[in-house]
């Protein structure tokens, strides 16, 4: 992969290239993400209430995450040639995965990133091979893409309160809160999808719920550090997902009611 990113007027863009095939590109510019697949000429575009990062997102108070999360300066190696500090990210539970990230010294870039289980077993990273900073980068214009490709707008209603969801969330990990909820269409229906985003600050983890499917696989489903556990309530299918244990995501899916059904 090839990412690229750049900052102009306060609005970030990064691109995100394959170098192998399928070929495909997926280009964020702040809360508006476009993904193009070269090969089929077809692109969708995605516009999200909240800004998040290809590679990791970093609170800008770390302070605030005291309460879960240990943050400390564990060594310093060298990444792609360049002097590094190696940072490693701690829970104070087993409901989030410890992190290591690899800053480089001299612009404070991220120039790898680990991600462990509980046991510290090793579940993904990623890691630069080259870096190039330049003074300015243009950035790509999304608009003249439409124009060679297809584009397939996923229509969602504005950030809602997530009082306005058809479920309650009644077990969370500590730390853990609502962050928004959207409403769109998914797999390639007009239906609507619920979709309530939570977060601590670095870690996140999204619900989806949907009307029953014939194609639903109940139960707890991982790959690489992602998880994800499925159940039907009533007539509704709903799916909890994130980069956070298996157990976590069980365990806020169980705690899970429709919003009209009484205790």
């Amino acid at each position: 992969m090839k990412y690229v990113h750049g900052a102009e007027k306060g609005v970030q863009q990064e691109r995100l290239l394959s170098l192998n095939s399928p070929l495909r590109e997926i280009i964020r510019d702040g809360d508006k993400v476009s993904c193009m697949f070269k090969e089929m000429h077809q692109m969708i575009v995605d516009h999200r209430p909240f800004e998040r990062s290809f590679l990791v997102d970093v609170p800008k108070n770390l302070d605030e995450l005291g309460a879960i999360y240990q943050f400390g300066m564990v060594g310093e190696e060298n990444i792609a040639m360049l002097p590094s500090y190696v940072v490693a990210i701690r829970p104070k539970d087993n409901a989030r995965y410890p992190r290591k990230i690899w800053v480089e010294k001299q612009r404070f870039s991220p120039l790898k990133v680990v991600v462990y289980d509980n046991s510290g077993i090793l579940l993904e990273q990623v890691v630069f091979t080259d870096l190039a900073v330049k003074e300015a980068l243009p950035f790509v214009d999304v608009k003249f893409l439409d124009a060679v490709c297809p584009v397939r707008h996923i229509h969602q209603l504005p950030a809602q309160s997530p009082d306005q969801a058809t479920f309650v969330v009644t077990k969370l990990p500590k730390g853990f809160r609502e962050i928004f909820l959207a409403r769109q269409p998914m797999h390639n229906t007009a239906q609507p999808v619920d979709h309530l985003l939570l977060s601590d600050g670095f870690t996140s983890v999204s619900i989806y719920m949907e009307n029953k499917s014939a194609e639903m696989q109940a139960g707890l489903q991982s790959v690489g550090a992602i998880n994800s556990y499925s159940r039907t309530i009533n007539n509704y299918q709903l799916t909890v997902m994130g980069e956070v244990p298996a157990e976590t995501v069980q365990f806020i899916a169980e705690g899970i009611k429709l919003r009209n059904l009484k205790n």
